[in-house]
């Protein structure tokens, strides 16, 4: 993880620095926001900024969406200050966090940006021969396709190769296309020149130069439009790429780890995906399979997330009751890893005992059995199940649009629109991480 500081802080740069460091991070540091964008327009990237309060964190927060610059933004300031806190949520920032910095606080939110590095948590044996075909090429330079449902793992599997890589301690850069709109991935990806189209203030690296000795990992690349597809084979078999506006090629030295849930090459028959851009990313094809066909990771996986977000919220441990164990074999999981993940954690935060029992689990009337009862869905429009489907899913994964749209299997844009739409007509939107709670759609 790299972290870039912004400010002076009145001389806490090195103390916060040396926590995050003795945590893992990378940690830059630049006095000014505008020093702060010349970094990560060039390409120096951050996974996270912590910046002084005494600079415009409004305008960074704004100048970074009208970028397309994706970087959380933990707001900083000496001592504690509950309305400085509260200016700088309002302002954009995701957390507040008062110096001198504290220890516990600064990992805790290290740790829920981190999303679990490449640590792969496995008992079955259906999983174990793709753990081990993961370690024997990873070494190599393979470009390598991961394959698998929504929620099985697909972005864990690719940076557990890359840590496993001889670029291990280069970067690795996550681009998700489907998340990006069709008219901004370009430049997502190649970069651009200053004044290539409105908007383009300032020359921009993107994510192949960012990613530059490293691995590019290309999620749900089956979204990209086929001109793009165009443009990512030839910067591909060239190690080169062209700037949007750019004059002159840039030579670029990456792995490609792509992935989708999509059978890419019935997509070539359709002539939605190019076959020479499928031959070229699946010079090795690792194929995760969803939960249910893993059982025996079901209940290993559960304990492991019952420790991380019982630390991570500072509640005592929790066990898994005999029942509980019974009841997570039994359940589907149609949303795979990503699904339990979540269930786990609003089974630790509503759990009111030292045991985990199954009505912790299985809140809003979920069942072991995925199984719709028929006589619920009797007179009921399609539209109206579907938007019953939707908000049950969102509140199940706590608010969380992406896990969300992962879970339903359909893109981000589609249940942004689709929530902004049941909004309009009054429905109740969960908010991030607080289910049930009303949330207004912009």
């Amino acid at each position: 993880m790299r972290i870039l500081i912004v400010g002076t802080l009145d001389g806490y740069v090195s103390t916060a620095a040396k926590i995050a460091h003795e945590n893992g991070a990378k940690v830059g540091q630049v006095d000014t926001l505008d020093a702060a964008l010349q970094d990560l327009r060039s390409g120096q990237g951050a996974d996270l900024a912590f910046v002084d309060l005494k600079l415009d964190i409004r305008s960074f927060v704004q100048t970074l969406a009208n970028e397309h610059i994706n970087l959380p933004v933990v707001g900083c300031s000496i001592d504690i200050d509950p309305r400085a806190a509260a200016d700088a949520i309002a302002a954009g920032a995701q957390e507040y966090v008062p110096f001198p910095p504290d220890p516990e606080l600064i990992a805790a939110i290290l740790s829920s940006v981190a999303r679990e590095d490449s640590k792969i948590i496995f008992n079955d044996p259906n999983m174990h021969r793709w753990i081990k075909l993961a370690e024997k090429v990873a070494p190599s330079e393979a470009n390598i396709l991961i394959t698998g449902e929504s929620g099985t793992g697909k972005e864990v599997m690719a940076r557990f190769i890359h840590e496993h890589s001889k670029r291990a301690k280069k970067p690795f850069i996550s681009v998700n296309c489907a998340a990006i709109p069709e008219n901004l991935l370009e430049s997502e990806l190649f970069g651009h020149e200053k004044g290539a189209f409105t908007g383009a203030i300032a020359r921009r690296v993107g994510k192949f130069e960012e990613a530059n000795n490293g691995t590019l990992l290309l999620d749900e690349i089956s979204e990209m439009d086929q001109r793009l597809q165009a443009k990512l084979l030839r910067a591909i078999q060239e190690r080169e790429i062209d700037r949007v506006g750019g004059t002159q090629p840039v030579k670029v030295n990456i792995r490609i780890i792509a992935t989708s849930n999509r059978d890419l090459p019935v997509a070539c028959k359709q002539g939605k995906f190019r076959e020479d851009l499928f031959f070229r990313i699946n010079v090795v094809n690792i194929q995760l399979p969803p939960l249910k066909e893993r059982p025996g990771d079901v209940v290993v996986l559960s304990n492991y997330f019952v420790k991380k977000y019982a630390e991570l919220n500072h509640l005592p441990l929790k066990q898994l009751s005999d029942a509980t164990k019974i009841a997570l074999k039994q359940h589907d999981w149609p949303g795979n890893v990503r699904e339990l993940e979540n269930t786990m954690h609003r089974a630790v935060l509503l759990s009111q005992d030292k045991f985990i029992e199954p009505e912790d689990v299985f809140q809003h009337n979920h069942k072991p059995s995925t199984e719709p009862e028929a006589t619920t869905l009797v007179g009921q429009t399609v539209a109206e199940v579907e938007q019953s489907l939707i908000l049950n899913t969102l509140d199940h994964c706590l608010g969380n649009r992406t896990q969300a749209a992962s879970v339903l299997g359909i893109s981000i844009r589609t249940l942004r629109n689709k929530l902004r739409d049941y909004a309009k007509e009054g429905a109740k939107i969960a908010e991030p991480h607080a289910p049930g709670s009303n949330q207004k759609i912009a």
